[in-house]
């Protein structure tokens, strides 16, 4: 009897636990098993049969009809339209990406100077833009502010303060105004988000470290960014240039809704036609959806490659000193 007891009194706890693993599991798959199903039949599913589809010509249907090899992938190399998309694209990233990592860090080190109190509220205002929809904003932008009449809020701040006539921006061709339109909308809405991480950076640093150099006599401003932010700063650094290189890449949004109906003279719409914008077109207009995914992959292979490089070259993970 009493060694029944003693066998109950172990094994009760190892039964209990058992039941417990297996309650916190059903609880688990409860919640995530629907996530899970969606990542697989709206994303890896559809790479996978897309990856497939590349190989196959496929005209008006997304089942593959005969198999071509490697033969979307060598029209679109052969294809000049598609050539200068990745060249705009390109030319596009070297333009962004610089100029939205000086500005997303200026507005980090200027909302990082103020006091605490008023902090909250300037990261709220410069994040709000990181919430709106690329859609919407490029509506707004090109319906709105730079609609090109003179009602247009571009305009009237042409009018009333330079006294200028009002500009067809989108339409302009020689110069070519639509890219300041392009570029302005991307700006405004991402540049929020980077701030944000280069704030979150720059609150890691001590701030021994400043009083440290104040003694040593170094002065507050250039020398402390050169010397102590910044380098303190690299692998935040080297983090928001992947990321704004791999977004620059994925443009489409703004190009798609400020440019596609645009008849910009002397075929420059086509110089502001990244490849995604040119591969939707492939795909959804002419319906030939085996050479867009071998176009999908084809930038995706990019992106892979730049990321890699830039990571081999700028130390990605390394500490800097």
């Amino acid at each position: 009897m009493a060694e029944n007891s003693l066998r109950k009194a172990v094994l009760n706890p190892v039964i209990a636990w058992q039941k417990y693993r297996t309650h916190e599991g059903w609880i688990f798959w409860f919640f995530v098993g629907p996530m899970v199903l969606g990542l697989l039949l709206f994303v890896y599913i559809p790479i996978v049969w897309g990856f497939i589809l590349s190989f196959f010509e496929a005209r008006n249907t997304v089942s593959p009809t005969r198999y071509i090899g490697l033969t979307n992938y060598t029209e679109l190399f052969a294809d000049a339209r598609f050539l200068d998309s990745l060249k705009m694209i390109v030319g596009f990233s070297l333009f962004i990406v610089p100029v939205t990592f000086a500005i997303s860090l200026g507005l980090a080190l200027l909302v990082n100077s103020i006091g605490r109190r008023w902090q909250g509220v300037f990261r709220t205002v410069f994040f709000i833009p990181v919430a709106c929809s690329y859609v919407v904003a490029s509506l707004v932008w090109k319906m709105s502010l730079f609609n090109g009449l003179p009602s247009g809020f571009a305009n009237n701040i042409l009018w009333y303060v330079f006294g200028m006539n009002p500009i067809a921006w989108i339409n302009t061709a020689d110069p070519p105004l639509f890219w300041v339109v392009l570029v302005t909308v991307r700006l405004w809405l991402q540049t929020g988000f980077y701030m944000i991480i280069f704030l979150a950076g720059l609150q890691e640093i001590p701030r021994d470290l400043y009083e440290a150099a104040a003694v040593d006599g170094a002065k507050s401003g250039w020398q402390t960014f050169r010397h102590i932010t910044f380098p303190l700063l690299y692998n935040t650094s080297v983090s928001v240039l992947l990321l704004l290189f791999i977004e620059a890449f994925q443009a489409f949004d703004e190009f798609r809704n400020i440019m596609g109906g645009a008849a910009v003279a002397g075929g420059t719409q086509i110089l502001a036609r990244p490849p995604l914008v040119y591969l939707y077109n492939v795909a959804f207009q002419d319906q030939n959806y085996g050479r867009g995914a071998a176009g999908a992959f084809i930038i995706a292979a990019m992106i892979v490659l730049v990321t890699i490089m830039q990571g081999r070259v700028l130390g990605f993970g390394r500490r800097h000193h």
